[in-house]
């Protein structure tokens, strides 16, 4: 898969964040985007391959495997990487058309027209929810893939030996998972940087909102003070 399409758009909408934003798009793009495509993808790539069975019988193999990994690893970090990049697309598409209505408007009433948005990328208005609640998609769906991958392996942890009897294995059976030790690294990686990028985004919602209610109350007391 073809992840320049992320990269420009993790690029894009770093100009309309704050500093904590920008702090969340390094992460994103640095600890996990990278090391999904540069490491992950190439740990996981034999999971099935090398996934073995003491067992010959025709298809214990495959339904073990389906029932231990009912989704792989790296196709639920890409679906998650997929939709946390979404919310972003949602804010530069916002301010995109903040601009297109703004020199639609400047086409037709001329240079001394007013301008509704003098700066169509600052965060006021409709933009400011846009952005407040792609922060809170964002850490929703993160956490709930963490809840995800918890679920489905538990502790976030894969063993070295599982255990199948499900048919049509003649009996209870060992099956090897291919390097453990190497995918619960990367698991535990991933699984912490998610958590890292929860926190971000957190506190970066908190920062708006503080900031706009300090806002509100100054303007009130300047009113109330003329």
């Amino acid at each position: 898969m073809n992840w320049g399409v992320f990269e420009g758009l993790l690029s894009g909408v770093n100009k309309y964040s704050t500093a904590f934003g920008r702090i969340w798009l390094s992460v994103v793009f640095i600890f996990r985007l990278l090391v999904y495509v540069v490491a992950a993808e190439r740990v996981w790539s034999d999971d099935h391959k090398d996934f073995d069975c003491n067992t010959r019988q025709p298809g214990c193999t495959n339904v073990c495997f389906d029932h231990f990994f009912p989704v792989s690893h790296i196709r639920l970090w890409a679906l998650q990487l997929i939709l946390v990049t979404c919310p972003s697309l949602l804010v530069i598409m916002h301010v995109a058309y903040r601009e297109a209505k703004e020199q639609r408007l400047r086409a037709a009433g001329g240079d001394n027209r007013c301008h509704i948005y003098s700066h169509p990328g600052k965060k006021r208005g409709g933009l400011w929810w846009t952005y407040l609640l792609s922060l809170i998609f964002k850490a929703g769906v993160d956490m709930v893939f963490l809840y995800i991958f918890y679920h489905l392996y538990r502790n976030y942890t894969l063993p070295r030996v599982v255990r199948c009897e499900l048919p049509p294995c003649p009996n209870t059976v060992d099956c090897f998972i291919s390097r453990p030790t190497e995918k619960n690294i990367f698991t535990i990686f991933m699984v912490v940087t998610t958590c890292v990028c929860v926190v971000l985004s957190l506190i970066e919602a908190t920062y708006l909102v503080g900031k706009r209610c300090r806002e509100c109350l100054l303007a009130t007391d300047g009113a109330s003070c003329q």
